[in-house]
């Protein structure tokens, strides 16, 4: 029975999904954890990925009941950004400095003034802060340079693995174009940028090929072969970005808009054109259908909560029930513990504000979650702003996605009925699209559509939650320091939050 499997390699952990590879049912999973890794520097040894890709893949197997001659084909997706240098013999020079590691903010600040943040914009598609690789790369030649000299490759995490199995140095369009050398809109890789860092070096030879992501990257080496227990001729994908992966295994469409709760918070849709927002709130990056997915990113989300849960004491469903049972005027969070992406802010830190002698666990508790939501939430207004239409689906995914506070507080502080798919690891299911499309020799957005799965509703507005929406959004702009959120499109939906229909954002 020929099956495809999917790898999703997060900041937390490695997933691996099997599916047949006719019809796309879901045959077994597997999960392994990573090291953790916190910012200011965070970092990892990239064999502790390669560690757990094994022990997922061997378990999802496992649970799938499927031979090494069953696997036709196999994709990884990853965490954004971060940087795996390696040297000539391909050897890992240090530990890879992740995408939430803000470090390199000095370098970024100067790669601004030197390149022009419209410029940069207009040439990329987004305006990079410390996550993306070329502030990282920069950071590496100033302080380690050492371990620059011995630099031949340039690798993101996604990348190292696909590495691994295949043996290529190969990349794809929607992780290329969150580096901040890569044009997508051009399909090509900017050299002129990277010589801010080293004008003497030819980066060319340093740069993994960018494939098509309907095209595979090769197959499995003898080497992975072996580790694996994998037929030699299993089919390799060139992977994507875990929310670009994300939006494959959603199948979603322009005008869908899709709320992402996991180590990051992401608010994003996907586009056939690109856009390019001069005011460097929304990223638009390539998608992996050759499409873009224009979205806005936060470093913090499920952490915030996670966090707040170890501060009251209390497990995650129960900081849950606090939450939907507090009132409507609570304190409001700031939620931006370990800095802040977007708005960039590396040196930030959380504020919880309008304390008062009543406030009670249950008001904490409501205040994380409103915290990471209302920072997505204006996220969307910008991509609003930036022209990019948000009216059709809103789906919630991520591991926050499981919680009944983050879809209920989603809907209330939207107005609009919050959908959950049948996708509960949504970048692993994105990859085994992937995996399917190389395997059938067809493109990844025929699969796309023929693999959509089946969403339900998770939450709609309660009633009266209209007025409390317009008063949150008001006491979080101005702790937050955002321009006032726009609720004026849902402020007056009372009577339709009793029905539960869905409205819009403006």
């Amino acid at each position: 029975m020929p099956v495809v499997a999917g790898v999703d390699s997060s900041t937390q952990s490695c997933k691996v999904e099997i599916r047949d590879l006719h019809d796309g049912s879901l045959l077994g999973s597997g999960s392994a954890p990573h090291p953790p890794a916190f910012p200011p520097r965070s970092e990892q040894d990239p064999a502790a990925w390669w560690a757990a890709l094994k022990a997922a893949l061997a378990a999802a197997r496992k649970d799938a009941g499927v031979s090494r001659g069953d696997i036709a084909a196999l994709a990884v997706d990853g965490q954004c950004h971060g940087l795996v240098a390696l040297d000539a013999a391909d050897q890992v020079i240090r530990p890879a400095k992740l995408w939430n590691d803000t470090t390199s903010a000095p370098q970024l600040e100067r790669l601004k003034r030197l390149i022009g943040a419209p410029e940069w914009i207009r040439a990329v598609g987004s305006l990079p802060t410390a996550a993306f690789t070329l502030s990282k790369i920069a950071w590496l030649a100033e302080n380690e340079p050492d371990h620059y000299r011995r630099l031949s490759h340039v690798l993101l995490p996604h990348d190292w693995l696909t590495w691994k199995l295949s043996g290529r140095h190969v990349t794809d369009r929607s992780e290329a174009s969150g580096t901040g050398y890569y044009s997508a809109a051009e399909s090509r890789y900017l050299p002129e940028f990277l010589a801010h860092v080293d004008a003497q070096r030819d980066w060319a030879d340093a740069l993994p090929e960018v494939v098509d992501a309907s095209t595979p990257a090769g197959t499995v080496s003898a080497a992975a072969s072996a580790e694996l227990d994998l037929s030699p001729g299993t089919l390799v994908g060139p992977g994507g970005g875990d929310q670009h992966a994300a939006a494959v295994g959603l199948g979603i469409v322009p005008g869908d808009v899709v709320y992402t709760f996991g180590t990051s918070g992401v608010v994003f849709t996907t586009k056939d054109t690109p856009v390019f927002d001069l005011s460097g709130m929304v990223d638009c990056v390539a998608d992996m259908t050759d499409g873009y997915l224009p979205l806005v990113s936060t470093l913090n989300a499920a952490r915030v909560t996670d966090t707040f849960a170890r501060i009251l004491g209390v497990d995650h469903d129960t900081l849950a029930e606090l939450a939907l049972r507090a009132g409507d005027s609570g304190p409001v969070l700031a939620a931006f513990l370990d800095g802040e992406r977007k708005p960039n802010r590396p040196g930030a830190r959380g504020v919880l504000a309008g304390l008062t002698s009543a406030t009670g666990p249950e008001d904490i508790a409501r205040a994380a979650f409103e915290g990471v939501i209302l920072g997505l939430v204006s996220g969307e207004q910008h991509l609003n702003a930036a022209g990019v239409a948000t009216g059709g689906r809103l789906i919630a995914t991520g591991g926050g996605a499981r919680s009944a506070a983050y879809t209920q507080l989603l809907a209330d502080l939207t107005g609009r009925e919050v959908l959950v798919a049948d996708a509960p690891e949504a970048s692993a299911r994105g990859a085994c699209v992937q995996a399917a499309a190389i395997a059938s020799d067809r493109p990844v957005r025929e699969v796309l559509r023929a693999w959509a799965p089946a969403t339900r509703s998770a939450a709609t507005p309660r009633p009266g939650s209209g007025t409390a929406r317009r008063a949150a959004a008001d006491r979080y702009a101005v702790l937050a320091g955002w321009d006032a959120l726009d609720t004026s499109a849902t402020d007056d939906m009372d009577a339709t939050d009793a029905t539960g229909s869905s409205g819009t954002t403006a």
